[in-house]
């Protein structure tokens, strides 16, 4: 049986190598990797569970596949023909040790889905009459995965040691996926992943995950709460029950979010078929076979990530990667800046908002391929979530884009997480070039009352803590210099205001018959000053029309100033504003 399946497996794969091989000799295109790339998905596809689950871990690679491979790959079905439903019922009554009669009241005669490792029943309960999704994995299943990845295993110690071109360990990879794979087959272990995930993201009113029924659960069958629902790609159903496809794909985006950001805990196996949109405009979770975690140091390194994308500082961006565990801390990446700079400074013609999801991870994806990247699993797959939600939404709306759908939920953790690597990038966003920039802070503040979550309270709290703190010098610099400029714009603006409206018979007493004003100010010195003034004074009108505010949610900001610090502070900023209107007193003297 080893023979013959091993004969199968290296006379198909080794063929289809070969072809690669000689189109490589003959001038690869992107024609012949697409045609090969389809090749290679209905070999996959023939090769059975193993090989499809193969497959669809590498279309989440772009490390180890070209472009054209991840697309093709990303279309695997988990679809084979479905096993008698005889063997399945006998396999129900011999896992849960009663007659099928005595546990369901009724259970579909053939199974409403199958998939590569089980199958699906539709029941009601005997002795509560709910509704249930019975899942019952494939007979001899675990022998023949086992099978395919010791022959697997074998070939990746092959390629270790002669394939110099493939710098990844290949049986390192092969032992990962193999752990997760079998994991997958414990149906146990599925179902204390749903109520993991239950616990920690169904607080929220827009989510559902189904309850497990225990005393119905084993290794090899799975009893949860049935779900009706339409699948996420199926729009013309959603929107005839009167919902919208983009409302649930938002959800789906702050909930993907929450999973990679928050708790770092993630479904990995996100496609269409896996998520449901509720009669309710809920939006519903199922299979947990496969699931995966964010480091913690990683999370806060993917936020901190955009915002040097949004500052386009391609060597901070360069150095996240270590951060991300993509690179070994002893990768020189000073010849990865120049790549990143070249796509991204195409790329960022528009905002950042407006950029496809799709573009970055394939333009990123060419970097990664080209350049000695390890791209962690949990990084792959949550690419892989927001691609799929964003393509169900383009075809609701061609214009959507992800990331400015992300924007309100990375400007909330912006402002108020107190995470110390979060707020050095709040302030790096900030303060761009030494100048505080409150057109970002007007923006993050628009975005992140977007959130529900959000509470201005909280907002830039870990920042004046460390403006008062012992480390926070340098950052007092900046502030003293930004409060004068302040100081001065809302004093001058005030006075060209009130000037401007005074009666018309007092304004050449005022401006000694100057008619342009008593000002000597050029143009743009005015506007920037009024444009500063109007600015600060937005931000402060967005902090007073949050959701709940009123003046007590000041009073950490209060506490914050009361501390000695804050008073040395001030001092420090009245000196330099009086020394500024003296600067300018003195200037409008001289003009005069």
């Amino acid at each position: 049986q080893v023979a013959l399946r091993a004969a199968e497996v290296l006379s198909k794969l080794g063929a289809f190598g070969v072809k690669v091989l000689l189109d490589e000799r003959s001038g690869d295109s992107s024609a012949k990797r697409r045609a090969r790339a389809v090749e290679l998905r209905t070999i996959l596809t023939r090769l059975g569970p193993t090989f499809v689950k193969i497959g669809q871990g590498l279309s989440t690679r772009p490390d180890l596949c070209p472009a054209e491979y991840l697309e093709e790959l990303a279309e695997l079905q988990d679809s084979l023909p479905t096993f008698p439903d005889e063997e399945a019922f006998a396999c129900i009554e011999r896992e849960l040790g009663f007659p099928l009669d005595s546990i369901y009241s009724t259970i579909s005669p053939s199974p409403i889905a199958a998939a590569s490792l089980g199958q699906v029943y539709k029941a009601r309960l005997k002795y509560s009459g709910k509704l249930v999704a019975v899942k019952v994995q494939r007979p001899g299943i675990e022998d023949a995965i086992g099978l395919d990845f010791y022959l697997l295993r074998g070939l990746g110690f092959l390629i270790n040691k002669y394939v110099d071109i493939v710098t990844s360990d290949v049986v390192a990879l092969m032992d990962e996926f193999a752990r997760r794979v079998f994991q997958e087959l414990n149906y146990v272990q599925e179902g204390q992943n749903a109520r993991r995930f239950k616990k920690l993201y169904a607080d929220k009113q827009d989510v559902l995950v189904p309850d497990i029924f225990w005393d119905y659960t084993s290794a090899k069958v799975l009893t949860m709460e049935w779900i009706e629902g339409v699948k996420l790609n199926q729009q013309a159903a959603i929107e005839s029950q009167g919902l919208k496809v983009l409302d649930l794909v938002n959800i789906g985006i702050q909930c993907s979010l929450r999973q990679l950001l928050e708790y770092g805990y993630f479904h990995a196996d996100p496609h269409p078929g896996n998520i449901l949109a509720t009669p309710e405009g809920k939006l519903a979770f199922l299979d947990f076979g496969m699931m995966s975690e964010t480091p913690e140091d990683a999370r806060v390194a993917i936020i901190g990530h955009v915002v040097h994308l949004v500052n386009r500082d391609y060597e901070a961006m360069a150095r996240d990667y270590y951060a991300l565990d993509f690179l070994e801390p002893d990768v020189d990446v000073s010849p990865i800046v120049p790549a990143l700079k070249n796509f991204f400074d195409d790329a960022l013609n528009a905002t950042v908002s407006e950029l496809n999801f799709k573009t970055i991870v394939d333009g990123l994806g060419a970097v990664l391929y080209r350049y000695p990247f390890n791209v962690p699993a949990y990084y792959a797959l949550i690419l892989r979530s927001l691609t799929v939600l964003e393509g169900l939404a383009l075809y609701a709306d061609p214009d959507f884009k992800v990331l400015a759908a992300s924007y309100p939920y990375f400007a909330k953790r912006l402002l108020t997480d107190p995470n110390p690597y979060l707020r050095d990038a709040l302030i790096e966003l900030l303060f761009k070039d030494g100048r505080f920039r409150w057109n970002r802070l007007e923006n993050l503040l628009v975005q992140g009352r977007q959130d529900r979550e959000f509470a201005a309270k909280d907002a830039l709290q870990p920042v004046l803590k460390l403006l008062l703190g012992p480390d926070g010098e340098e950052l007092r610099v900046l502030v003293v210099k930004e409060a004068v400029r302040v100081t001065e714009a809302i004093t001058i603006g005030t006075l060209i205001d009130s000037y401007n409206s005074a009666p018309e018979f007092l304004k050449p007493l005022i401006s000694s018959g100057n008619p342009a004003g008593p000002f000597k100010f050029s143009e743009a010195e005015r506007e920037q000053m009024m444009e500063l003034r109007d600015q600060v004074f937005r931000v402060w009108g967005l902090l007073r029309s949050s959701n709940n505010f009123d003046p007590s949610l000041l009073q950490p900001v209060v506490q914050v100033l009361q501390e000695p610090e804050a008073r040395v502070l001030g001092s420090r900023v009245a000196g330099g504003v009086t020394q500024r209107l003296a600067a300018r007193l003195l200037q409008q003297l001289l003009r005069t």
